[in-house]
């Protein structure tokens, strides 16, 4: 199934049943008076996020949905009955915007969790309620009121533990493929990731953290250039970011630490404090060199790049170093977890 991101659709409550007006009419009974029931409410509209889905796609085809009128008050004090409620399944990670405003509705970040939409319209009076002492024959009913209709701008934002960005063809979708269970396409030209992907990482027992991939980021991708500016808010709800540089830069005489502050300068303009968010250098590829030389390449990138902060050094290709970086990965979590 493709990976849809983005969807918009229409959602409409049900309006107010109307309320009744009627008289109690009966033989041998010589007082009779208003007996019109209310009008019942409109079924509304809710959202509930459901775990079993993981693209917006099925939007594509669906956009409006509305809920059921409440039905007419009657005679004998009869209220109408309730319009039956519409419930729209979506991907867990889900936020809801109204599209006229921008104002954002709900965020649906847990299973089973529920937001209404669109709240059905109330149910008007009947004439019953009318009648006093000095109007015994009231002629008069509220009728129901109109239920919400919105135009609702739906964005998936896919929650991870970790973040996975870079350049195109750093190897991000190498390295998920390596920790993972997920499979992703790999090939040896930019922009094979097309969509972002999702992975769990099993340490132990009871121990794993889930890892998303975006596409490869270019310089403007905050403005729009590229393939990653569409998916830059899937690293919104991450708590830590693996920086992907390819060494290999290197024989290509590319400037690996202008490399990395075209990634780290999109993540500032792109805001939601995202380059404020804990981030690792991973720099991957490393069998393009021997093994007694990568201490060395370490310190040396360090160095090139001013990078005073967590380096690592793996080759996604061949596995090496990876366990090593998931294990860091998973004590600084489980670090962040324990109460201060």
């Amino acid at each position: 199934m493709k990976f849809v991101d983005e969807a918009s659709i229409r959602v409409t409550a049900g309006d107010g049943g109307n309320g009744c007006v009627s008289f109690r009419r009966e033989k041998y009974v010589p007082r009779g008076g208003p007996d019109g029931g209310d009008g019942g409410h409109g079924g509304s509209v809710w959202l509930e996020a459901d775990s079993g889905l993981n693209t917006l796609a099925d939007f594509r085809h669906s956009r409006r949905f509305a809920a059921e009128r409440g039905h007419d008050g009657q005679g004998r004090q009869r209220t109408g009955r309730s319009g039956e409620d519409v419930t729209v399944p979506v991907p867990v990670g889900t936020l809801v915007k109204d599209r006229e405003t921008d104002e954002v509705i709900g965020d649906l970040t847990g299973h089973g969790k529920r937001l209404c939409v669109a709240e059905g319209g109330r149910g008007g009076l009947g004439n019953v309620h009318f009648k006093s002492a000095t109007n015994r024959a009231p002629r008069r009913a509220i009728p129901g009121t109109e239920g919400e209709r919105r135009e609702l701008a739906l964005e998936l934002q896919l929650l991870a533990d970790v973040g996975l960005l870079g350049l195109p063809n750093a190897g991000k979708s190498t390295l998920l493929r390596a920790i993972s269970a997920a499979r992703p396409r790999v090939a040896d030209y930019p922009f094979t990731t097309l969509h972002p992907g999702l992975g769990v990482v099993r340490i132990g027992p009871g121990s794993s953290f889930t890892v998303a991939d975006i596409p490869g980021l270019i310089e403007g991708a905050a403005q729009g250039a590229g393939l990653g500016t569409r998916f830059l808010r899937h690293l919104a709800r991450t708590r830590l970011l693996l920086h992907l540089v390819d060494i290999a830069g290197i024989y290509e005489g590319r400037d690996l630490a202008a490399d990395v502050r075209t990634v780290a300068d999109e993540l500032t303009a792109y805001g939601q404090d995202l380059a404020e968010r804990p981030r690792w250098l991973v720099v991957n590829k490393a069998d393009l060199f021997p093994e007694e030389d990568r201490p060395g390449v370490v310190a040396s990138l360090r160095e090139s790049l001013g990078w005073d902060g967590p380096l690592y050094l793996i080759s996604a290709e061949t596995g090496w170093g990876t366990n090593a970086l998931c294990q860091a990965v998973m004590q600084s979590l489980q670090d962040d977890d324990e109460p201060a």
